[in-house]
């Protein structure tokens, strides 16, 4: 998968109405604005779509899927960047009444956030730099990198400013204990998730 940069529109029409656009011609592609540019991304290829289905069941046995908080995929997540600016984590763990503070654009306040999780793809470098500043500048409060690449995963939390006091690597064989501020007691294998986002030989 490869990730797109789109340039401003010329004219009136402002950036959401032309993300917006892009979204309604090509189905199954992730539209975000991020720094003011427009950012297209294919649909997940099955190895990242593996590994975001193991990335959610250790979430589920925790109990965060019901009661005061939700797991969901590909929720809009209004971001303070720029006027415009928004992203569509891969994963996240959210307050349960998110519904109550829609933004705009199918996008949901930073502020019901308690986890976001991205599984790279071609466009690693979005999720490990721009992504970052990105969500601490949102204040949220933990945020996941699977870096397929770099067969690493990411916990950054305490956000400060455009980046995370904390930010811990965590190689394979290794496991990743979540803070306790999602809502409960979280640890990912981070050999089973690496495993499962590499592609399989034919």
């Amino acid at each position: 998968m490869s990730a797109a940069s789109v340039e401003r529109p010329r004219g009136d029409r402002p950036l959401t109405a032309e993300a917006n656009r892009l979204m309604d011609r090509n189905p199954g592609y992730r539209v975000e604005i991020l720094g003011g540019s427009i950012i297209v991304t294919p649909p997940p290829n099955v190895a990242h779509a593996r590994a975001l289905s193991r990335l959610r069941r250790p979430f589920f046995t925790a109990g965060l899927d019901g009661g005061e908080t939700e797991v969901l995929e590909g929720v809009g997540l209004w971001l303070p960047t720029g006027s415009e600016d928004y992203a569509v984590p891969d994963l996240v763990v959210v307050d349960a009444d998110i519904e109550d503070h829609l933004v705009e654009n199918n996008c949901y306040d930073p502020g019901c956030f308690r986890l976001v999780l991205e599984v790279t793809s071609s466009n690693y470098q979005t999720d490990l730099r721009t992504k970052v500043a990105a969500y601490a500048e949102a204040k949220i409060p933990v945020y996941v990198i699977v870096d397929r690449r770099h067969q690493r995963l990411h916990v950054l939390t305490e956000p400060l400013g455009d980046e995370y006091a904390s930010h811990r690597v965590h190689a394979p064989g290794e496991l990743a204990v979540l803070p306790d501020s999602i809502g409960a007691k979280v640890t990912l294998d981070v050999d089973e998730i690496l495993k499962a986002g590499q592609r399989t030989a034919s």
